[in-house]
């Protein structure tokens, strides 16, 4: 969110509050706040309304908060940046985790990395051939306090075939002999001092997550900002980057209001993503408990077919993202803050 945040109040006037964290404020403010401000650039805010701030806390890693917000109801925030809304994440979650579900010939494990809040493992759960969900965040505390909050998960959080654990997910990766049908990462976007931007490099790809694929294996992740104004943030690179480790990559996005903004994902494999337009629609009958909000086999062809301006840039992208030469988003992690 970077050093200044505003909190805009009542008669219109915003109190500019400079050289302490973004969290505090809020929790400083809470009796009189009316409003969250989000620095997506240094020229651009994206402003909620809020009915009132219900938890703020600071763990080793990163800043968390749990807004009430007029128009999108709960919202977690973590470093500044927006992660999940009540009333939209469904968007972001079924196109994280349903189309390399779908794509593969019979999933039955899953290794997510991040995804603390639970939804991610949520719409794993919902697919009847998963018999196991490993769910590895850095985060003790983000996990807890989203279990605490995020009642909408505690389903998830309960299952049987959940296995959680509170370690760093290329660390525990490199130490398990087991390979995985599908590898997710619902990582926070990097950002300069967060705990995540090494997981998005090419060595972490290629030495340590492939070999942990199984031969029909998808990994997919989360890649940040895809709209016309923001994809060569770490978008295009982070795509450019999954081509130089696996034979195939398929790039898709989709609009998620409470981002103000054009999301994407990255799915790659060895092996080719063969499942034709109208076979999703009968994959989902038949493989999902329950209804999805969003995602059909027309839904998936509209964000898997991107216009000119992203084409050309993900065709060009040449930069690989490296430990050296890593691209960040807007904004700070708690690392950077401290030094």
């Amino acid at each position: 969110m970077g050093e200044a945040v505003e909190i805009m109040f009542g008669n219109g006037f915003p109190e500019i509050h400079k050289d302490t964290s973004p969290i505090q404020t809020l929790l400083s403010n809470q009796k009189d706040c009316h409003w969250y401000e989000e620095t997506i650039d240094d020229d651009l805010k994206w402003s909620f309304a809020l009915n009132s701030v219900l938890h703020t806390g600071t763990s080793e890693y990163q800043e968390i908060a749990l807004l009430d917000t007029k128009h999108f109801g709960k919202v977690l925030v973590i470093d500044g940046k927006m992660q999940s809304a009540e009333r939209d994440e469904f968007i972001y979650h079924e196109c994280l985790i349903h189309p390399a579900l779908l794509f593969h010939p019979n999933p039955k494990t899953v290794f997510i990395m991040g995804g603390g809040e639970g939804s991610a493992a949520r719409e794993i759960l919902k697919h009847k051939t998963i018999e196991k969900v490993v769910m590895c965040d850095i985060d003790q505390e983000v996990v807890e306090f989203c279990r605490r909050f995020l009642t909408v998960n505690s389903e998830a959080f309960c299952s049987k075939k959940l296995e959680l654990v509170i370690k760093d997910a290329k660390a525990e990766l490199e130490k398990r002999d087991e390979k995985f049908d599908i590898i997710v990462g619902d990582l926070a976007d990097p950002v300069e001092g967060g705990p995540c931007y090494q997981l998005y490099t090419k060595s972490f790809y290629q030495n340590i997550l492939k070999p942990k694929l199984s031969p029909n294996g998808i990994f997919v992740t989360q890649a940040g900002p895809a709209g016309i104004f923001t994809h060569k943030e770490v978008f295009t690179s982070i795509y450019n980057t999954m081509k130089h480790v696996f034979k195939h990559v398929k790039a898709y996005t989709a609009h998620v209001p409470s981002f103000a903004d054009t999301w994407g994902w990255v799915m790659a494999s060895d092996q080719e993503f063969e499942v034709q337009m109208d076979e999703i629609d009968q994959r989902i009958e038949e493989r999902v408990k329950g209804e999805l909000m969003y995602l059909n086999a027309p839904s998936f062809l509209s964000a898997a077919t991107l216009n000119k301006t992203i084409s050309l840039a993900l065709e060009k992208e040449t930069e690989v993202y490296s430990e050296e030469n890593a691209r960040f988003i807007h904004g700070h992690g708690v690392a950077y803050r401290h030094t």
